[in-house]
């Protein structure tokens, strides 16, 4: 998970529920925008790959954890929601799920 750090630079999301989340950094897009652009693939909505910590439904909203990583929070402030997610993850140890990214 990655927050804007600067003007039109992104960095690993180092907050809790941070509302400045930019998206997910992706390991296979399905297209990439801006191609001749230098930097990270981000996803910025559709289904991706996400690092995940804690317990996760299927259905839970999903937010930073500070880490680089997202977390299910069942009342999120409006402006920290990367998306829902579409997989569980059934420990708390850190894993990698799929969500389907929606910012609000």
């Amino acid at each position: 998970v990655v927050h804007f750090v600067g003007q039109n630079k992104v960095g690993i999301c180092d907050q809790d529920a941070h509302k400045s989340v930019a998206g997910v950094v992706s390991t296979d897009p399905g297209f990439i925008l801006n191609n001749k652009s230098e930097g990270i693939k981000l996803a910025m909505t559709g289904r991706v790959p996400c690092k995940v910590q804690g317990i996760v439904e299927p259905g839970d909203l999903m937010v930073s954890a500070g880490n680089g990583r997202a977390r299910a929070e069942s009342n999120p402030s409006i402006g920290t929601v990367i998306g829902k997610a579409i997989e569980a993850h059934n420990n708390t140890d850190v894993g990698v799920i799929n969500i389907m990214i929606t910012l609000m």
